[in-house]
């Protein structure tokens, strides 16, 4: 049987190698030890169980072949062990430190004044930024200059290095398209219980989306896993094989056309990649201004009005979170954006009033 064969028994020759392959792991840590770590992290509650492979490739931003190789490399460590298998799993609470991931993940960002940034709240712990559509949150491929990173370090040297180098003060992101609050740490301590708070579920995040049509039930849950599509790895998509997500939503106002349309209010209950985007295409309800996930529908009666967007009509609209140092209960409103507004003024009074 497969299962009972135990490599390294063949005399002297086993040995050899059993003790070559120590000595080049022993070198391989070494070397990491030395270099700079690329991500540093605490291993949210929320990942209790994931294989230490889907880990690193989700808090380092990187693919999972990425974070494997980095693995194989003994570059990953838990708790300054390192890690030897793809497949171990974790424990939560542990501190992740990966280092040499590559130049995708160990771009250091420059500081950069010329990108401009609005602040809905300012202190010595955290910054709640008011994101413009269109704005990348941190450097990434195809994307290493000109992101709100680089603005951020222009404004506050401090925070570099805060969580990790490569997008520091990052706790959560917004997608590039999608506009609104977004919450910085200005330090470590600050960073850990930020992460901690999204982690157990009791960060507020509300967001306005414009969806085409009207759901069967004015409140409801959408509760589906969400993971990578397999005919198209740029985007996600509801897979049973995917990470379990929950979105509430209501309702606030509708059309009745043309278009027929509606405004719900989301909440998050988890935070996957293009969560609300997903969630709402899946149950037939895509966001106005949504190409990739089917929002896109300017040909339908009425979708001139709607026609101009050039980006999903989502925008996180309110922000509450326990203030890291004991300062209370924080709470922020964004207002809607300009280009949003717009839209809502040209369908005129809905049918159903806020």
């Amino acid at each position: 049987m497969v299962a009972g064969v135990q490599p390294g028994r063949r005399g002297n020759r086993g040995g050899r190698h059993r003790r070559s392959s120590s000595r080049t792991a022993d070198l391989v840590k070494d070397r990491a030890d030395q270099r700079e770590p690329t991500l540093r992290e605490s291993v949210p509650a929320v990942l209790v169980g994931e294989r230490i492979d889907r880990v690193v490739a989700l808090l380092a931003d990187v693919s999972r072949s990425r974070a494997g190789d980095s693995i194989d490399r003994g570059l990953v460590s838990l708790n300054g062990v390192v890690v030897g298998l793809r497949s171990r799993r974790v424990a939560g609470g542990e501190e992740l430190v990966v280092v040499d991931l590559g130049r995708e993940a160990t771009h250091v960002p420059e500081p950069d004044p010329s990108v401009a940034i609005d602040f809905l709240y300012e202190d010595d712990q955290v910054l709640v930024v008011d994101k413009p559509a269109g704005l990348v949150v941190h450097p990434g491929a195809g994307n290493l200059e000109g992101t709100l990173v680089n603005g951020l370090l222009a404004r506050y040297p401090d925070l570099a290095g805060v969580g990790s180098a490569a997008r520091p003060g990052i706790v959560h992101r917004l997608d590039q398209g999608t506009s609104g609050a977004l919450v910085v740490a200005r330090t470590e301590e600050s960073y850990a219980s930020l992460v901690d708070q999204l982690a157990e579920r009791t960060v507020g995040r509300r967001y306005r989306a414009l969806v085409w049509g009207q759901p069967e039930s004015a409140i409801g849950v959408v509760d589906a896993p969400i993971g990578r599509s397999g005919r198209d790895r740029t985007r996600m998509a509801v897979i049973s094989s995917g990470r379990p997500a929950r979105t509430r939503y209501e309702q606030l106002q509708a059309w009745e056309g043309p278009p027929e349309v509606s405004l719900l209010e989301c909440r998050l209950e988890t935070g996957r990649t293009h969560q609300i985007r997903v969630h709402l295409s899946a149950i037939g309800h895509p966001l106005i201004g949504d190409a990739v996930y089917g929002g896109d529908r300017s040909g339908r009666p009425g979708g001139g009005q709607v026609a101009s967007l050039e980006r999903p009509f989502l925008h996180a609209a309110h922000l509450a979170f326990d203030h890291p140092t004991g300062g209370g209960r924080i709470s922020i409103e964004s207002p809607l954006p300009a280009d949003l507004a717009e839209v809502l003024d040209r369908l005129g009074a809905p049918a159903v009033p806020d």
